[in-house]
C-alpha cells in the first residue's frame, strides 16, 4: 500500500514539473536534457565540431541535446542500460566501470575528445548519505577516466552530490585541471543535493 501511495505521489509530482512537461512536448527523453541546456548555455562547451563521450547515456536526453548541437563533430554514448537509437549517437550496451570496457574505448577513439558527460547517480537505497558517497565515487571514476581520454584543452562535466565527500571529489578535481566550477541548474529540483562539476583544462604539472 505504501509502495502504490509513494508511486501516485511520484506521478502527480512529474506532472505538476515544468521540465517533465517540456520535455513531453519537445520529445526529450528525459527532463534532465534541460540541465545539460542550462550547463551548455553557462560553461560553452559543446559547439558545431565537438567530440562527446556521454558516459551513463540512458535514456538518452543528453545525447539528444548534443547531438541537436554537434552537426561535424562525433557524439558516443555508452551505458549498460538499453538506449533507444539517436541519429549521430553511437551507443555502446557496456558497464562503463569494467576496465576491459575503458581500455576499448581507448583504442576505438581515433584521437582524444573534447568533452566527456556524466548525469550517472548510484541507485538509491533509502540511505541518503550512503547514495551521497556511491554517487560521488561515480563522479571521481568519471573524472579519472577523463584525463586519460580528453585534449589538453578537453572539458568534463559531471554529476555530483553536495554531502561529506563533496570537497575530496574538488580537490582530486583540482588536482588534474586547471579550472573546477559548480553549477546547480535551475531545472535541477530545488529539494536536490545534486550539483554538476565542470573541470577544464588539463592540468599537466
Amino acid at each position: 500500500m505504501k509502495k502504490n501511495q509513494s508511486s501516485k505521489s511520484w506521478i502527480i509530482k512529474q506532472h505538476r514539473d515544468q521540465f517533465f512537461k517540456k520535455s513531453k512536448v519537445l520529445g526529450y527523453r528525459s527532463r534532465s536534457a534541460f540541465k545539460l541546456i542550462e550547463l551548455n548555455k553557462k560553461f560553452k562547451f559543446i559547439s558545431k565540431r565537438t567530440s562527446l563521450i556521454d558516459i551513463g547515456s540512458s535514456p538518452g536526453g543528453w545525447s539528444q541535446v548534443a547531438s541537436e548541437i554537434i552537426k561535424n563533430g562525433k557524439i558516443i554514448a555508452i551505458d549498460k542500460k538499453p538506449m533507444e537509437k539517436i541519429d549521430k549517437v553511437k551507443f555502446y550496451q557496456n558497464d562503463f566501470f569494467d576496465s576491459k570496457i575503458q581500455r576499448k574505448l581507448l583504442e576505438i577513439l581515433p584521437e582524444k575528445v573534447d568533452v566527456v558527460i556524466s548525469d550517472m547517480a548510484a541507485d538509491t537505497t533509502g540511505n541518503k548519505s550512503l547514495d551521497c558517497i556511491r554517487t560521488n565515487l561515480l563522479c571521481e571514476e568519471v573524472i579519472d577516466f577523463s584525463v586519460k581520454i580528453i585534449k589538453p584543452e578537453g572539458k568534463v562535466i559531471s554529476k555530483l552530490f553536495m554531502g561529506e565527500d563533496f570537497l575530496k571529489v574538488k580537490k582530486k578535481a583540482e588536482k588534474k585541471f586547471k579550472k573546477v566550477n559548480f553549477f546547480k541548474p535551475e531545472s535541477s529540483r530545488g529539494e536536490s543535493k545534486e550539483t554538476y562539476i565542470h573541470c577544464a583544462y588539463l592540468n599537466t604539472l
